[in-house]
């Protein structure tokens, strides 16, 4: 018994180890590819400042109007949507819609790797790619704004890292969930672009949920929406949150959206291995 324990152990240890190694070997991969394409991740960085367009409305609004939140509150709340932009910003249906159109897919799977290791990782080495840039554009704001420089607490900025990384992930099985659709139709991405219209008003890019009506907002945080952005920036500029119900829903819709990729991925091999692929 003890044998047959210490065998599993160690064949268990040299799993971890492989994984570890395919994980560091893909990261590093992709790092360097992004790398490449510096000049096009600054204008990247520069398509997700949206909330810092919108920033300028509601901070003059927030002068006039009742919102319960300050300008310097809208200041602080559009600087961490944006951040949190930087880190959950997800292209897989595109990269995964050409693959299947131009039948590198086929390739993919002939590599005894799940194909949406790939993706992830290139996603996960492009947050460290783009992080310069972001700090850049930081550092403008503050500069700009400095009334609303301020230091999160330390408790509030590790629980928004936790969460940043649980929206990234949501978002990416979210997206990827959409993707599968190319297996039965070349513009699966067309499925995203209606999709984004639910996520650009709910997810609090556009504005905080504290000032859309309560009933609403009652409504809203049951879907997975808001905890792609507004849940991580509220938790870093400290805005109230009930954090239980917010992980157990990012936990919950996370897998909702695996077990409908899983199904709908079994389903599409069988129809692309039937198209001839």
């Amino acid at each position: 018994m003890k044998t047959e324990g210490r065998r599993q152990e160690a064949v268990g240890r040299k799993g971890c180890k492989r994984l570890a190694h395919i994980a560091r070997t893909l990261t590093s991969v992709y790092y360097a590819y992004m790398v490449e394409y510096r000049a096009e991740l600054l204008l990247w960085v520069l398509s997700g400042s949206l909330p810092i367009i919108l920033m300028g409305i509601w901070m003059q609004a927030a002068q006039t109007g009742n919102f319960g939140l300050t300008p310097v509150d809208f200041a602080r709340y559009f600087l961490s949507a944006f951040i949190v932009r930087q880190f959950t910003v997800v292209w897989v249906i595109w990269e995964f819609e050409r693959e299947i159109v131009e039948g590198k897919l086929s390739f993919r799977l002939l590599q005894p790797l799940d194909p949406v290791w790939h993706h992830f990782f290139s996603h996960f080495a492009e947050r460290f790619a783009r992080l310069p840039f972001a700090f850049g554009l930081i550092a403008l704001f503050f500069w700009l704004y400095p009334q609303s420089f301020w230091i999160p607490s330390l408790g509030g900025f590790l629980l928004f890292l936790l969460t940043a990384v649980f929206a990234f992930a949501l978002r990416f099985l979210m997206q990827y969930t959409l993707s599968m659709f190319a297996f039965w139709t070349e513009r699966a991405s067309a499925l995203e672009q209606f999709w984004f219209l639910f996520y650009l008003f709910l997810s609090g890019m556009v504005a905080p949920l504290e000032v859309y009506p309560p009933q609403m907002r009652a409504i809203v945080l049951w879907t997975p929406f808001p905890y792609l952005i507004h849940f991580p920036a509220s938790l870093l500029v400290g805005l109230p949150v009930n954090l239980v119900q917010g992980l157990l829903v990012m936990l919950g819709w996370s897998a909702v959206f695996f077990a409908i990729y899983r199904w709908l991925w079994h389903k599409g091999l069988k129809q692309y291995s039937g198209m001839g692929a």
